[in-house]
């Protein structure tokens, strides 16, 4: 019963959380969500602050992170169609190419940061360098399913500071974001940008007024046989299994995997539920909308409770350090939006740049948000580009393979080894997209180009 009672209290922040977000205007600019509101507000009641939430209830918070990660990865690729490579590529390709190196990039100059100022000055971990991919490109679901490995590897605080790297990524999203739109709003960078038209004032409470109200998911499977829920969330499961199944495999292979996390290898067998039920035509019964309701369930519990469960003494003992990684990915980030993104794409460079910059700060919804602000409409192809490249991009960075490998490949690498492997990765991919025909090394500017 002390579960359910922490589940029901867990909730009841949630819903603060939710008022905080539809009456306080700073929550609306910033677009914080609720459960980050939330989560901030549990962790200021929780043993680091006021000491109202009892440690028993603390307890049966910590674990949720670490299990509803694997939900989360295993839901991305369920009720999507799989295009061919060659469609994928044609359009997203450069989007992939730059979301790489910007991915790669922050990998690149943490480390380098980490080897020339961190460890000799600080005496830090090494494997802080690994906190800024983490928490911007991967965020705080990425953060919370990398708690354990930390541990592992003796570093603890890995994955407290993963989680305050995250959310320092989503106020950058979007403060930085909306920044970089009114610059480009009065140089003439946007294509179909209207100045007049701003962001709906629901999207900023989040309360939805009834003439835009829309059916959150389709009933696939009469409810008389299996609830259509119940049958998604088993679906779900089965991708986990799977999941489960690989890690088991390469654990049995090698005691290296022991640290490795389930959520990349749930990722993959969502991947594979996802490809056979498009051979055997069962595909046809999953409903996307669905899966993004169960996804979306476990990622705001997810979020909340990890924040909330935070271990603010370790986070306040490295605060130097994380606050100069976090200055170096902050720049980085915004020299990309600026330089990078009209060298690296052949058209609409503003709109497909500041999207990426969206995802790679924060999450993909600020992404497609800031996209939604320059591009209402969607005339461009952004959107489509940018799904492309999240299809390959995902299951490697932001959460993926690469991500979940990174800490290990540190230690046993080296920090200078691993710097070479990251600046070779955006080496690779820049020339990859140059070959292509897609870089200008004296872009234009100008809106459309």
């Amino acid at each position: 019963m002390e579960f359910l009672y922490s589940l029901c209290i867990l909730a009841i922040f949630l819903l603060v959380g939710k008022a905080l977000r539809a009456n306080i205007r700073l929550f609306q600019v910033l677009f914080l969500p609720s459960a980050i509101i939330a989560g901030f507000l549990a962790l200021g009641l929780g043993p680091y602050g006021a000491e109202l939430i009892p440690a028993w209830v603390i307890a049966d918070w910590s674990p949720l992170p670490g299990i509803l990660i694997n939900i989360v990865f295993a839901t991305l690729f369920l009720g999507v169609a799989i295009p061919p490579v060659k469609k994928i590529w044609g359009l997203g390709g450069s989007q992939l190419c730059y979301g790489v190196v910007v991915g790669m990039g922050q990998y690149f100059f943490a480390l380098l940061t980490t080897v020339l100022v961190l460890v000799p000055v600080f005496k830090t971990n090494p494997l802080i360098a690994c906190i800024l991919e983490i928490g911007f490109s991967g965020g705080h679901g990425t953060a919370a399913g990398m708690k354990h490995m930390f541990n592992d590897l003796g570093f603890p605080a890995g994955g407290d500071l993963g989680l305050m790297s995250a959310t320092v990524g989503i106020i950058t999203a979007v403060v930085a974001g909306m920044i970089l739109i009114n610059i480009a709003i009065r140089k003439d960078y946007c294509t179909y940008l209207s100045e007049k038209r701003g962001i709906p004032v629901y999207k900023k409470k989040g309360l939805i007024p009834e003439p835009e109200r829309f059916s959150i998911a389709t009933a696939t499977v009469a409810s008389e046989a299996i609830e259509p829920l119940t049958f998604h969330f088993a679906i779900i499961s089965l991708a986990v299994i799977i999941g489960w199944a690989f890690l088991a495999g390469l654990q049995t292979l090698s005691p290296a995997f022991r640290s490795f996390p389930l959520f990349p290898l749930a990722m993959i067998g969502g991947l594979i539920v996802q490809r056979f039920s498009m051979v055997v035509k069962v595909d046809r019964y999953f409903d996307k909308s669905t899966f993004d309701r169960v996804l979306g369930f476990a990622l705001d519990v997810l979020v909340i409770s990890a924040i909330a469960t935070v271990k603010l003494d370790v986070f306040l003992a490295n605060v130097g350090p994380f606050a100069v990684l976090m200055a170096v990915g902050i720049v980085w980030m915004v020299f990309c939006a600026v330089v990078l993104a009209p060298r690296m794409f052949p058209k609409y460079w503003f709109e497909r740049g500041i999207t990426e910059f969206g995802m790679q700060t924060g999450v993909t919804a600020i992404g497609l948000m800031l996209l939604r602000v320059v591009d209402p409409l969607y005339k461009t192809d952004t959107a489509r580009a940018f799904g492309f490249k999240q299809m390959i991009y995902e299951p490697f960075l932001g959460g993926g393979f690469i991500t979940a490998f990174a800490p290990m490949l540190v230690l046993s690498l080296g920090v200078w080894p691993s710097i070479a492997v990251s600046l070779a990765a955006m080496a690779v991919f820049f020339l990859l997209s140059l070959f292509n025909g897609w870089v200008k090394f004296r872009p234009d500017r100008s809106a459309g180009s």
